[in-house]
């Protein structure tokens, strides 16, 4: 069986640049695994870099999630503009991750295993940050203030320990309970659930709060259409990456595959995720006019 059963990775890696299939192999990189080899650009000493593409477009993320994050900061007003930031400096530090991980730039194996366990451990904590800022904006607690910052921080710091650590515990088999990796079908059901599944539920819970919140609390529509954009365009480079990868490998000769455009899309996503919450916050307080016979 391949990885139709729950918790294999076989087929995923095979046909995907995944970062977690750095930790699944004991090459410990992306070109272990049967099928399409990602070549990308050779270099001195048989080394490659894996795919260009992908690594440049890591960098415009960061350009672009630093100019979100200063612009952010213009926004005194805005309802979560401090979580929104904590959001985007996950993003930030998930694309410098992805640089060697799924970039394939040129690392010694354990290199390349630490900076998978940063890179799953981001994603965790990253969508969980994301998911807080939609419950930020119903006002249960004062955003901004130390409290609000302070438990999604401290949670989205548990999330990433525990996921690296069985990150990094699969790649070095410190313990050897997750050996399992390494047999036929590369099977981690902990992994599988933390990376697979976590961020996904995440990412759909707060795209329904979103839209309570936008629909019935705000009563407004036009953010819906950033928002549910999005969802496609995050959809579209799963697509890209799950999917059509091996056939873009394969199409151009093992040079470039789904990660890249998985890379840009999602970027793109971030962007409008941003544009959604800069739609439904106000850029500024509110000038108070003073009233005739008042000072």
């Amino acid at each position: 069986m391949g990885s139709t059963k729950f918790g294999n990775f076989e087929d995923f890696c095979r046909d995907s640049t995944l970062p977690v299939c750095n930790v699944l192999s004991t090459t410990h990189n992306q070109n272990g695994w049967d099928g399409c080899e990602l070549k990308g650009i050779p270099l001195r000493n048989g080394e490659h870099l894996g795919n260009l593409g992908s690594i440049l477009l890591c960098g415009v993320a960061i350009a672009v999630s630093v100019f979100l994050l200063l612009r952010s900061d213009r926004k005194r007003a805005a309802v979560g503009r401090r979580e929104m930031q904590l959001f985007l400096i996950g993003f930030i530090i998930i694309e410098i991750a992805e640089i060697f991980t799924v970039g394939g730039f040129p690392l010694s194996s354990k290199a390349r295993v630490a900076f998978t366990g940063i890179h799953l451990g981001m994603i965790i904590a990253t969508t969980w940050v994301l998911l807080m800022n939609a419950v930020v904006g119903f006002q249960i607690l004062d955003d901004g203030t130390p409290l609000s910052l302070g438990l999604i921080v401290i949670s989205a710091a548990i999330l990433f320990i525990g996921t690296g650590y069985i990150t990094l515990d699969t790649g070095f088999g410190w313990t050897g309970e997750f050996d399992s990796s390494y047999g036929p079908e590369n099977r981690n059901i902990a992994l599988y659930v933390l990376y697979q599944l976590v961020p996904l539920i995440f990412l759909v819970a707060f795209y329904v709060l979103e839209a309570i919140l936008v629909l019935r609390v705000l009563g407004e529509v036009r953010p819906m259409i950033y928002l549910t954009g999005a969802a496609v365009l995050f959809a579209l480079g799963q697509i890209f990456n799950y999917v059509i990868s091996p056939y873009i490998c394969n199409g151009t000769a093992g040079k470039i595959d789904g990660a890249l455009f998985e890379t840009l899309f999602t970027l793109l996503s971030v962007v409008l995720i941003w544009v959604f919450w800069s739609s439904i916050t106000e850029d500024d307080w509110p000038t108070v006019v003073p009233q005739a016979g008042y000072p």
